[in-house]
């Protein structure tokens, strides 16, 4: 009896420790497991971490690489800009004497040409000087005016127009009214229409004209430059062209 006893305790006590062992082992295999997940999930966090990392060394590479590039192209603006400050100083310092000369040329050119509004052609020559000095004004736009006065001086050539003015007839001051006709002519009429004259390009001087012959052409031509009359023929004491020799 004793013996069967001990047997049974002996067998339950060897089921009891293969359960125990058997909850042992599967509590352990169930630890491994976690231990393993968090591995696996702490390799997969590693290895998107350094594809990360990996992504911001190329974008930082390229940057730099493009940086690079843009600083190299500054560099060689710099030096095409620094380039053309010294052309731009070197035009600069030829510009101002040549404007000089220009205004020079100018200047001889009306006072050898027909003498027709003096008064107006000498003050812009005058205006021109002032403005040589003017450290307000760039050369670029001194040049720009004295090119204007010439292309004034040119239209000159080709207009038809009236104006009053006072000369001296003979020692004496008169009011007359100039008619102008491009550089071909320039005539004049007393304004009580007595007399008329035009200005002889060769002596460079006022000689006078016969009433009979120009004076009605005269008074048409002022009229029709006033925009009065309208626009005809008329008979005018132009110059005949001198002949080849």
């Amino acid at each position: 009896m004793t013996m069967h006893r001990l047997k049974n305790v002996l067998i339950a006590a060897l089921v009891a420790t293969g359960t125990l062992a058997g909850s042992a082992a599967a509590v352990q295999a169930n630890t491994l497991d976690s231990v393993l997940e968090v591995g696996e999930a702490r390799n997969e966090a590693a290895r998107k971490s350094q594809q990360k990392i990996d992504r911001l060394a190329d974008e930082t590479r390229d940057l730099l690489s493009d940086y690079k590039s843009v600083m190299k192209q500054v560099d060689g603006l710099k030096a095409d800009i620094e380039e053309s400050i010294n052309e731009v100083t070197v035009i600069q310092r030829q510009m101002t004497p040549l404007v000089i000369r220009m205004i020079d040329g100018l200047e001889q050119f009306i006072e050898l040409d027909v003498p027709f509004n003096l008064e107006e052609r000498r003050e812009r020559i005058a205006f021109l000087r002032s403005n040589v000095d003017r450290s307000d004004l760039t050369v670029a736009e001194k040049f720009r005016q004295v090119l204007e006065a010439y292309n004034i001086e040119l239209q000159y050539g080709r207009g038809f127009d009236s104006y009053s003015a006072a000369i001296d007839i003979n020692g004496t001051t008169r009011d007359v009214d100039f008619l102008r006709i491009g550089r071909l002519a320039l005539v004049y009429q007393t304004t009580d229409g007595t007399e008329s004259g035009v200005w002889n390009k060769e002596t460079n001087s006022w000689e006078p004209l016969d009433s009979g012959d120009y004076a009605n052409a005269i008074r048409k031509g002022v009229r029709i430059a006033k925009r009065q009359a309208t626009i005809e023929l008329l008979n005018m004491p132009v110059a005949a062209p001198e002949a080849e020799q």
